[in-house]
């Protein structure tokens, strides 16, 4: 797969490999400068895109979004509206003459619709809450979304009548749901998410689904306007077999409801044929392990003829999208930490479109990013490299890529960059081929001694990859080599690879990091004496598992840890879905195993000079995990601090300040240990 660059835009973003000395380095302010690109939504006749151009705004300390658009050549490239306020989820009318979207108001989230050609702007829509999940019917005449009702909270007992004017304290707050809060949004108020349809010209919404179930994501129009296609959980026990889901068909006359899947485990992203005949999804039986990857099926549109799409590709798939002749599938899949757009033809044949999908997530280089799909077979893309965050870019099918945008070159041009590099190296434990990468401190002289920073994933069943991180450069631009692996476990890899963790976690993986740490070693470059080793999640544990099993190293970071898997696992939100999928049983039926496997357990060895940091609202490991490494730490007068960071949930770097601080605080903590 080749790509189209000019000389200037082929200069401009190489330029982090030219070494300029006269450049300054990425500095933490920088972080407030950039910009990426995230859902791009191609036209149907595949000339113009538009899409939802992310930035930082320094005054609030938050991100946001606005609606761009640009035509096929790049050019033509302005805001979509006048408005500044939030906007998101741009979907293309069928004709392509109307935009509908999501945006902000003073009274919560509405759908709006562009008229393309005048541009005429209308808000359709008075809402009790936020749409999500916006199709548009064949006919366009009508947009489906879906749209959470409240109810009432539940209570025990009626309180008694007070005084007039008397100031008592606020009622308690009763809950009975199995999922009753949520990390990042708090607790979860009661009620159930609804499809809901509306007339595209503006109108009362009217209510399609029912039952106590959960209706989310977006729902897919039958070709013949009179039905949605949808996943959802409505299996009676949908509470504690929160895994399962079916594909169903609602029929928009009388509101009826037919699942058309039935199997054990998770079935979801129909996707209907242009000729209406067939619904391609995705999903996978239920073998009750850590890892499993979602396979790409087939059925009828009534729900007979199911069977899976041999893809032979031992990749988990996302995204599935139709061809406009019906004669294949393309689907997006992460490999070898690199995300990529793939082909299916009904033949048999699978063929690889594009990499370098994602760019989506600026802080740390994890997967993501999307497509879309025009009816002339052009893809509108997210792309990025490590040394830019996504742009929109094009592409057909065996043909060039044509990145339209450059959204970071007013930055990223005027900085000298860490130059990133892929290193494979072999695993001592079972001589596994390992990846990770490294990223060099710019002016990088390989005959210097550098001081190494590991830093480890979060997950763990997630993978780092080829991909921009402002959290690997401001830390390469301090003087470190950064080193970031994908042990087993890591996705990308294969369904086997990524389940090696299940009942032993951690564990090998442990080793894996090891064998990498002495990879870097042997390149010359690395000063063995200051090794330094950082992760948040999955990564604060193995940080913490690593201090506990060696002294290598000369000062730790450990981010918002599990420290006890007893603890932790009967007061995060997700305390309900960590048995037998990680370890056999509940923790009262397998105390040793959970004991085995918790952090907390090597504290005693720890001699490493720590830092512990977690978010105060952290609900997905609580603030009281990393107390427990904490005090043990001060307990044992092992150099230690413990950083809170307020308003923070576990994505303790939601906010451009919050990424910066954390950045901070680890580098600052090094240092104390770096001219020792």
């Amino acid at each position: 797969m080749k790509i189209i660059w000019s000389t200037l835009f082929l200069i401009a973003f190489c330029s982090p490999l030219l070494a300029q000395t006269d450049k300054p380095v990425f500095k933490n302010l920088d972080v407030f400068e950039l910009e990426y690109a995230n859902d791009p939504r191609i036209s149907p006749d595949g000339n113009t895109i538009v899409y939802v151009r992310r930035g930082m705004d320094i005054m609030t300390d938050k991100s946001f979004g606005r609606l761009w658009i640009l035509n096929k050549h790049g050019t033509g490239h302005r805001k979509l509206t006048s408005r500044e306020v939030n906007e998101s989820h741009p979907r293309w009318s069928p004709s392509g003459d109307r935009i509908a979207f999501v945006s902000s108001t003073d009274n919560g989230s509405e759908i709006y619709v562009l008229w393309t050609d005048s541009g005429q702007l209308a808000k359709i829509t008075q809402l009790d809450g936020s749409p999500s999940g916006l199709s548009w019917s064949p006919d366009g005449k009508w947009i489906a979304f879906s749209l959470k009702i409240q109810e009432k909270h539940a209570e025990l007992v009626k309180p008694p009548k007070k005084p007039k004017d008397a100031k008592w304290a606020e009622a308690p707050r009763v809950t009975t749901l199995l999922k009753h809060e949520q990390d990042g949004s708090g607790h979860i108020s009661p009620g159930f998410h609804h499809y809901f349809i509306v007339p595209a010209d503006g109108a009362t919404p009217r209510q399609v689904s029912s039952g106590e179930f959960h209706h989310r994501g977006a729902s897919q129009w039958t070709p013949d306007g009179k039905s949605l296609v949808f996943s959802s959980n409505r299996n009676e026990n949908w509470e504690f077999e929160f895994r399962n889901s079916e594909i169903y068909k609602l029929d928009l006359a009388d509101g009826s409801i037919k699942a058309l899947t039935d199997r054990n485990g998770p079935d979801f992203s129909p996707a209907i044929s242009p000729n209406g005949k067939q619904i391609a999804y995705l999903g996978y039986d239920d073998k009750i392990q850590t890892y499993q990857i979602n396979r790409l099926y087939l059925m009828n549109l009534d729900g007979s003829g199911k069977r899976e799409l041999e893809l032979n590709l031992d990749r988990s798939v996302s995204n599935p999208n139709w061809d406009a002749e019906g004669n294949g599938i393309y689907f997006q899949y992460d490999n070898h930490g690199n995300t990529k757009i793939g082909y299916f033809s009904l033949n048999g044949n699978v063929e690889k479109v594009v990499d370098n999908l994602g760019g989506t997530t600026v802080g740390r280089p994890y997967g993501g990013g999307s497509y879309t799909l025009s009816k002339n077979g052009t893809i509108a893309f997210t792309y990025c490299t490590p040394y830019h965050p996504a742009d929109v870019a094009i592409v057909k099918k065996g043909g060039q890529s044509n990145i339209l945008t450059r959204l970071n070159n007013d930055l990223l041009n005027h900085r000298e960059l860490g130059q990133v590099e892929e290193v494979w190296y072999t695993s001592s434990f079972d001589q596994r081929s390992l990846q990770g990468w490294i990223v060099k401190p710019p002016k990088f002289d390989a005959s210097t001694k550098y001081p190494l920073m590991v830093e480890i994933h979060g997950g763990p069943v997630s993978n780092y990859g080829d991909r921009f991180s402002a959290e690997m450069q401001l830390s390469a631009a301090a003087g470190y080599v950064v080193f970031y692996p994908n042990p087993r476990g890591s996705t990308g890899y294969g369904e086997a690879f990524g389940n090696l963790l299940y009942n032993n976690y951690p564990g090998d993986d442990y080793q894996d990091i090891m064998d990498g740490v002495d990879a870097m070693i042997d390149k010359g470059y690395i000063d063995e004496d200051h090794l330094f080793v950082t992760g948040g999640s999955a990564g604060g544990i193995m940080t913490a598992w690593i201090i506990g099993k060696n002294n290598r190293f000369k000062a730790a970071s450990v981010v918002k840890p599990v420290m006890n898997w007893i603890s932790k696992t009967l007061t995060a939100d997700n305390y309900y879905g960590y048995a037998n999928y990680r370890y056999p049983g509940q923790l009262w039926e397998n105390f040793e195993g959970y004991w085995k496997f918790s952090p907390i357990s090597l504290v005693g060895n720890v001699e490493t000079p720590t830092l512990v940091m977690v978010g105060m609202s952290d609900m997905r490991t609580p603030i009281s995990e990393a107390k427990q490494l904490y005090h043990a730490l001060k307990l044992r007068k092992i150099p230690t601090a413990f950083v809170e960071i307020p308003g923070s949930y576990h994505n303790i770097a939601n906010r451009p300040s919050q990424l910066i601080t954390k950045v901070e605080h680890t580098l600052a903590w090094f240092e104390k240990y770096r001219e020792e």
